[in-house]
């Protein structure tokens, strides 16, 4: 957390060093509207504008990631409801069959007809 801060602190060092060097005006002309300012006022401009249209064309990226995650996590849920209603018909079909209907190890079972 700290790094970040000093991280933070000279990158806006560093931007207020260029903005007082590059004070100089320059003339923006673009079709019919025209912008005078200084050269790091443009440039900062320029920089916050790339950032929108970066997050603008992102942005259904992050929208169909996050629908995908919320449909994920529903099918988890009713996988995990299947998977506990199997383990619980498991239980009953344990709980029906007594221990009493399995030959004890080392018994013979007789085969013979009886006839």
């Amino acid at each position: 957390m700290q790094i970040f801060l000093f991280g933070a602190l000279a990158v806006s060092l560093v931007a207020v060093l260029f903005a007082l060097q590059n004070n100089v005006p320059v003339m923006v002309s673009f079709f019919w509207w025209t912008f005078n300012g200084s050269l790091a006022l443009v440039l900062f401009l320029a920089v916050v504008a790339g950032a929108l249209a970066s997050s603008l064309a992102s942005l259904p990226a992050l929208v169909k990631g996050r629908l995908a995650r919320s449909q994920h996590r529903k099918q988890v849920a009713s996988l995990e409801a299947s998977l506990a209603e199997s383990q619980r018909k498991l239980r009953e079909a344990e709980a029906r069959v007594s221990p009493k209907a399995k030959p004890e190890p080392g018994t013979r079972i007789d085969t013979s007809t009886g006839s």
